[in-house]
């Protein structure tokens, strides 16, 4: 067999194209701005995928009738996917990419050491063992430890985004900056793609079997989202990711005997700031709040929760919500985004949760009702729900 058998039809070449742009997007990110470690993992996770996509577009043009030599080309690695995704997420969230990454990384290390092993073979051995052994026993296996691979790093992803809301709600005011909605989108790549693969795989017992051709949907659709988190990750690369660690376990106890009374420390706290404005600054931070109340972020940050049962975000964007509320009381027919922004929220999203936990309704509807007296609940009851609904 030779070149003359090849055929270059519409699979190779979409196939070919994602390959492609894959790679060229793993480059982009490579040499990109923002978080350089986050940035390089989810370089190495694209690269992996086009490899992933390589043995199905030569397939599809005949490369390994014409070349059985090409069987085990170990480009394959489906259990890098799982591990560099969450590590991709968790540097994003700390700045550094986990301590047991290696370990993590050992799976998929093993499956690229079999598949070379299998490629170095001699043909006829590499043959026998191909159409015998790995058909029956190895590949079964490598199908069931990657959808049990990508189902435990979909959860591990999604603790990565419960630690951060935690995080962004005790120390920054501004957090639809940080990205949290990209991580989100990382984990929906991974639902997806195990949905996709649960979906085959159950295609393939139910019908006893699927052909290399009937696999095409699985790998475009690999490919696309391959392309997604490529994409997105490069219009996100530059964006500030990493939080940094704000509140102080040390908050000088050695120099309190008594437990303080918090509640009378976060009235002064929450007095201090409406009368500074500091809440009109949208990137407000924990950190920079205890450096202008002259304390440490510890200290404050146990003022807010326990002296008025809220955390940091609830604590500053309920204050601006009443701020847009009494606006509208001077102003009915003001842009609502308008007004937002002017009081420190950096989206409308944000305004419009705040609002909401603030009051109970969205801005529209208080605009609607602005000049209704009957309105009566107080605003320690009013803080107390917000906070419930925060953190429930």
């Amino acid at each position: 067999m030779g070149e003359a058998d090849l055929n270059l039809g519409w699979r190779t070449a979409l196939l070919g194209a994602t390959i492609l742009q894959l790679l060229a997007l793993a480059a982009a990110l490579t040499f990109s701005e923002g978080v350089r470690a986050a940035n390089r993992l989810l370089a190495a996770l694209l690269i992996v995928i086009a490899g992933m996509l390589v043995p199905y577009a030569i397939g599809f043009a005949g490369f390994y009738d014409a070349w059985r030599g090409l069987t085990f080309l170990p480009v394959a690695i489906s259990l890098a996917i799982g591990p560099l995704l969450w590590a991709y997420a968790s540097t994003l969230d700390d700045g550094r990419p986990p301590r047991t990454l290696r370990l993590h990384l050992l799976p998929p290390a093993l499956q690229f050491a079999y598949f070379t092993a299998g490629f170095l073979l001699p043909l006829d051995a590499k043959w026998a063992w191909y159409t015998g052994s790995h058909g029956d026993w190895v590949d079964p296996v490598l199908e069931v430890a990657t959808l049990v691979s990508l189902a435990g790093y979909a959860w591990g992803v999604a603790g990565v985004l419960r630690r951060r809301g935690a995080r962004l709600a005790e120390a920054r005011s501004d957090d639809d900056r940080f990205s949290a909605g990209w991580l989100k989108g990382v984990l929906a790549v991974l639902v997806i793609g195990l949905a996709l693969n649960l979906g085959f795989s159950a295609w393939s017992l139910v019908s006893g079997g699927i052909d290399f051709f009937q696999q095409t949907g699985l790998y475009l659709g690999l490919g696309l989202l391959g392309l997604w988190l490529g994409v997105g990750g490069w219009r996100h690369a530059a964006l500030p990711q990493a939080i940094p660690s704000e509140v102080e376990a040390d908050e000088q106890k050695s120099n309190e005997r008594a437990t303080p009374d918090w509640a009378a420390v976060g009235a002064e706290v929450e007095r201090r700031v409406r009368e500074g404005e500091w809440w009109r600054e949208p990137e407000l931070s924990l950190a920079d709040l205890a450096r202008r109340l002259g304390t440490n972020t510890g200290r404050l940050s146990r003022a807010i929760n326990l002296g008025l049962g809220v955390n940091f975000s609830v604590f500053i964007n309920g204050i601006r919500a009443e701020a847009v509320a009494g606006a509208l009381k001077d102003r009915p027919r003001a842009d609502l985004l308008d007004l937002a922004l002017e009081m420190g929220f950096a989206s409308k999203a944000s305004f419009n949760r705040a609002f909401r936990a603030r009051f109970g309704m969205a801005p529209s509807e208080w605009r609607r009702g602005v000049s209704d007296s009957d309105y009566s609940r107080s605003e320690p009851d009013l803080r107390r729900d917000a906070g419930a609904e925060a953190t429930g």
